[in-house]
C-alpha cells in the first residue's frame, strides 16, 4: 500500500490509464450517434458521388467548345434540352452542344465541365452566348471526389459529430457501432453530509459532490449511477462500494481519502476482491489526498470530500480515465484551451501541480485572468471561475501578465 505522504507526480498517475480496458460496444441508431465513440473503423463500400455531377446552374458541355470564347467574341451553343434532378439524362452532347443543368444535376455523356448561367445569355430557345471558356472539369464533382470506395473514412475511437453522422447518412449507415457510455457509480460519505432536502444543523452539510460530479460525468459522455450517502462505518460503507463496483464502470466515492479517525476508503478499498491501491496521494493542489485502486480490472477513486478539490481532481485526472474506458482515443480528443495574461502574481511550493481557479476579463480586446482565491471546500470559488490554470511542479509561481493556458470549466 502507498503511503500517504509518499505523493505520485500527476503524469505517473496519468499514466494507469492504460490499466483500465474500453467499455463494451453496442449498435445504436444514427439518429442517436452523435457525441458517441466508434468502435469500429468506418470503411466507405462505394464511391461518392457515383456520378458526375454539376456544382453550379447552367450549361453542360464541352470544354473545348468554350475554348477563347470572351464578351468581345462569345461562343455560340446549341442548346439540346435539359437535365432533370434525380433522373440520368439520355442526351449525348457533341461539340458546339449545350444542356441546362442544374447544381446537383448528373452531367450527361459527352459532357466534360459546367458553363455557369452568369456567363451565358440565351439569344432565342435553341441558342446561347456563352462569355467565358471552362477547361475540362471545371464546375463539376468527379466520380469519388468526396468518398472513394474502400476508403477508411472515420476511425474506431474517434468521436462522431454532426457532420460525421452527415457522412454516415451518405453511406446509409442507419446503425453505428459505438462503446456504450461508461456507468461512473457515485458515493458520498460522511456522518456530516445530509441529503439536499433536509435543514442541515450546526455540524451538517447537504450534499454536493453528488450533484458536481455527476454534472461533470454527464460532459465527459459517462452515465452517473447514484449510491446515495454512506456514513462512516466501515460495514456500510464496504457493502455500498461491493454493490457500485459491481453495477458500475467506475467508481468515485467522495470524502475519506485523508488521514483521519473515521477514515475508512483505503480500509474498505483493501478488503474488496482482486484489488490493489495504485496511489494514495497525488503531487496536486488542491486534490492531494486523492486514491487510485484497481478493483476487478475497474478504476475505483477516492475523492476529496471538498467541494472544490473534488471538481479539480476530476477535471485534471478523473476526466481522462473516463475518456479512456469510453474508448476515446487520445489523438481524436479536442478541446480547445484559450489564453490568457494573468492579472497578478502568483506564488507556488514546488514539487506539486497547483490548479488555480481563474475568471476571464476582457480589457481593451486583451483576456486577463483574474484569480479566484479561496479554500477547497467553497463551491463558490467554481461557480465564479470560468477556468483552471496550472502552475508546474518545478515552478514557484508565475509573474503579472505571464501568457497562460485556460482549462475551461
Amino acid at each position: 500500500m502507498h503511503s500517504f505522504f509518499n505523493v505520485t507526480d500527476p503524469k505517473e498517475v496519468l499514466g494507469y490509464r492504460t490499466e483500465f480496458p474500453p467499455v463494451a460496444a453496442e449498435k445504436v441508431s444514427l439518429f442517436d450517434a452523435a457525441g458517441r465513440i466508434l468502435a469500429v473503423d468506418i470503411v466507405s463500400d462505394l464511391d461518392l458521388p457515383d456520378f458526375v455531377r454539376s456544382t453550379m446552374d447552367g450549361y453542360a458541355v464541352c470544354g473545348a467548345s468554350t475554348f477563347g470564347a470572351s464578351e468581345a467574341n462569345p461562343a455560340y451553343l446549341t442548346v439540346k434540352g435539359s437535365v432533370t434532378m434525380g433522373k440520368k439524362p439520355d442526351i449525348l452532347i457533341r461539340a458546339g452542344e449545350a444542356v441546362r443543368i442544374p447544381t446537383g444535376g448528373m452531367l450527361p455523356a459527352g459532357a466534360d465541365s459546367v458553363v455557369m448561367i452568369e456567363h451565358s445569355a440565351a439569344i432565342d430557345d435553341t441558342t446561347i452566348e456563352v462569355y467565358r471558356s471552362v477547361a475540362p472539369g471545371t464546375h463539376i464533382v468527379a466520380i469519388g471526389e468526396d468518398i472513394g470506395k474502400g476508403e477508411i473514412l472515420l476511425s474506431r475511437g474517434q468521436k462522431i459529430r454532426p457532420q460525421e453522422t452527415g457522412l454516415l447518412a451518405a453511406l446509409g449507415k442507419k446503425k453505428v457501432c459505438v462503446y456504450r457510455k461508461p456507468r461512473i457509480g457515485i458515493i458520498s460519505t460522511g456522518d456530516e453530509i445530509i441529503p439536499i432536502n433536509e435543514t442541515p444543523n450546526m455540524s451538517q452539510i447537504r450534499d454536493i459532490n453528488t450533484y458536481t460530479l455527476s454534472g461533470l460525468v454527464k460532459e465527459t459522455g459517462g452515465i452517473p449511477l447514484i449510491f446515495g450517502i454512506v456514513r462512516d462505518e466501515f460495514e456500510t460503507l464496504l457493502a455500498k462500494c461491493l454493490s457500485a463496483i459491481e453495477q458500475s464502470d467506475m467508481v468515485l466515492i467522495s470524502g475519506g481519502s485523508s488521514v483521519g479517525l473515521h477514515d475508512f476508503t483505503i480500509k474498505v478499498l483493501s478488503c474488496l476482491p482482486a484489488t490493489t491501491i495504485l496511489v494514495h496521494g497525488i503531487a496536486i493542489s488542491p486534490g492531494k489526498p486523492t486514491i487510485l485502486a484497481k478493483t476487478q480490472k475497474k478504476a475505483f477513486w477516492g475523492l476529496p470530500g471538498h467541494a472544490a478539490s473534488a471538481m479539480v481532481v476530476f477535471t485534471s485526472i478523473v476526466k481522462p480515465f473516463i475518456e479512456q474506458i469510453s474508448g476515446l482515443k487520445k489523438r481524436y480528443k479536442k478541446e480547445f484551451r484559450p489564453t490568457a495574461l494573468l492579472m497578478r502574481n502568483l506564488s507556488s511550493a514546488q514539487g506539486r501541480i497547483d490548479y488555480i481557479r481563474v475568471r476571464l476579463i476582457q480589457k481593451d480586446g486583451v483576456y486577463w485572468a483574474e484569480p479566484i482565491l479561496g479554500k477547497s471546500g467553497l463551491i463558490r470559488t467554481m461557480v465564479e471561475a470560468d477556468g483552471l490554470i496550472k502552475i508546474d511542479i518545478h515552478t514557484e509561481g508565475l509573474e503579472k501578465g505571464t501568457e497562460v493556458e485556460i482549462i475551461p470549466l
